[in-house]
């Protein structure tokens, strides 16, 4: 992965980063992408989401599992050393005591929780919805207040340091900042820029507000009138991640590509861009305590990092080994049909997995909802289904909505007869007991 070092960008210090700092890292043991990251800042501890269903909590590399949404994870934050917060596609907002990983459940959206702010006093936790409204829980108990204006779904959050205005970001295109303490009075727009925006960030000085949206652009706006400051927009869209690290100024930008921008908020200029991932786009991103980090999630199951003074010496990491990322033209018909409907959420091997649904092995002549340990749907748990080629078949032509209401299964169809016998066949002969396969 490393490149030599013959290749490193000329002038850099490397002798002045600490020598933790200058290695490329990786975080492994998610079952699915990495759709979420948080670093905090006094323990260095990192927290991820994942399409796995789990938050995984990493100390020296290793992680634990914090098991309690029923979906697809899709952010984390710290409260404190001591709590975390996650939201995902269950439309839960869990709060965590990670000393005894116990979790408790804020319900209430209607839809995905994108995202999740706290309040800087750490009393209050604001999220982001896709069904338009913008949730403030109080942390230790009682009656939500939800915020609504947005036109669409709301995708970010972030509050002023004294607690006092909200920013929310939209797919309706703006950002608007709302007074959480008279949640009555609505929300002004700041910026209206048409397509979707994606992520906001706003440093504690609030001299300026950045943001990414779905048509690449990104920008920085004065807080309070809206007015652009800077643009930063490259041919590459959409931005779906940023980070801030306010010690040493930077500003990371994530996009749909794969790569990484970093820009030097001092100066303003844009110092690397840099292309981290092989394959796929950049859903994550956070940085080390002292800055000297860039942490990254997306696609693959895995995060990684890198020495931000390094960047230049390293290749896009990932797309390799993970079969869901190869080329669907080198692929039987039949696999590539699992691939693309069934191999981010299901393993063809042995239990256990870490995969967000139960494994395919030995799935015919299996009841539904029979594979020890896996938490199914009180639906799947109960229905009357022995998985056969006519019921797998059956499955796919109606969708899971309509063969199985209720249950967790995301709905998709095949729709093509003969697509449905090659994936039947392909899961016979992958799935059969006491066969070596790939996840």
């Amino acid at each position: 992965m490393r490149a030599p070092l013959t290749c490193l960008l000329a002038g850099l210090a490397v002798a002045a980063l600490p020598a933790a700092a200058q290695e490329f890292t990786t975080l492994k043991g998610h079952g699915g992408p990495v759709m979420g990251l948080d670093v905090h800042e006094g323990t260095g501890r990192v927290a991820t989401a994942s399409f796995d269903n789990s938050v995984g909590l990493w100390e020296a590399g290793r992680p634990r599992w914090l098991e309690a949404h029923e979906a697809a994870v899709t952010t984390v934050r710290f409260l404190d050393a001591d709590t975390a917060m996650s939201g995902g596609d269950d439309f839960a907002v869990v709060l965590w005591s990670l000393d005894t990983g116990l979790a408790t459940r804020l319900e209430g959206h209607q839809g995905k929780v994108a995202q999740l702010a706290p309040s800087p006093d750490g009393q209050t936790i604001a999220s982001a919805s896709w069904d338009g409204s913008i949730g403030l829980w109080p942390r230790t108990g009682g009656t939500p207040v939800f915020l609504r204006g947005h036109a669409a779904g709301v995708s970010d959050l972030a509050y002023a340091a004294d607690g006092g205005r909200l920013y929310s970001a939209s797919a309706d295109g703006t950002i608007r900042v709302w007074n959480p303490e008279q949640p009555d009075t609505g929300a002004r727009v700041i910026v209206d820029q048409g397509f979707g925006v994606n992520r906001l960030i706003l440093p504690r000085d609030e001299t300026w507000l950045a943001y990414g949206a779905v048509d690449g652009v990104t920008r920085v706006v004065d807080p309070v009138t809206g007015e652009t400051l800077r643009d930063f927009s490259l041919d590459r869209r959409p931005v779906l991640a940023m980070a801030h690290h306010e010690a040493t100024g930077q500003l990371a930008v994530g996009d749909g590509d794969g790569y990484i921008m970093m820009i030097d908020t001092a100066t303003w200029r844009i110092t690397r861009d840099f292309r981290a991932m092989a394959q796929g786009p950049v859903w994550a991103l956070d940085f080390s305590p002292d800055g000297a980090q860039i942490y990254a999630g997306g696609i693959e199951d895995v995060v990684y990092a890198w020495p931000v003074a390094l960047l230049a010496a390293f290749e896009p990491a990932g797309g390799v080994t993970r079969s869901f990322l190869r080329n669907p033209e080198d692929m039987p018909n039949g696999e590539r049909q699992f691939m693309r409907k069934c191999s981010i959420c299901h393993a063809l091997t042995p239990p256990p997995s870490r995969k967000a649904g139960p494994t395919l092995y030995g799935i015919f002549g299996r009841p539904s909802g029979a594979v020890p340990g896996y938490p199914y749907s009180d639906r799947l748990a109960k229905a009357d289904i022995i998985w056969s080629d006519d019921t797998i078949d059956a499955l796919f032509d109606f969708g899971p909505d309509h063969y199985i209401p209720g249950s967790k299964m995301p709905m998709q169809r095949i729709t093509a007869a003969a697509d449905r016998r090659d994936l039947v066949d392909f899961l016979r002969r992958a799935t059969a007991p006491n066969k070596e396969t790939e996840q």
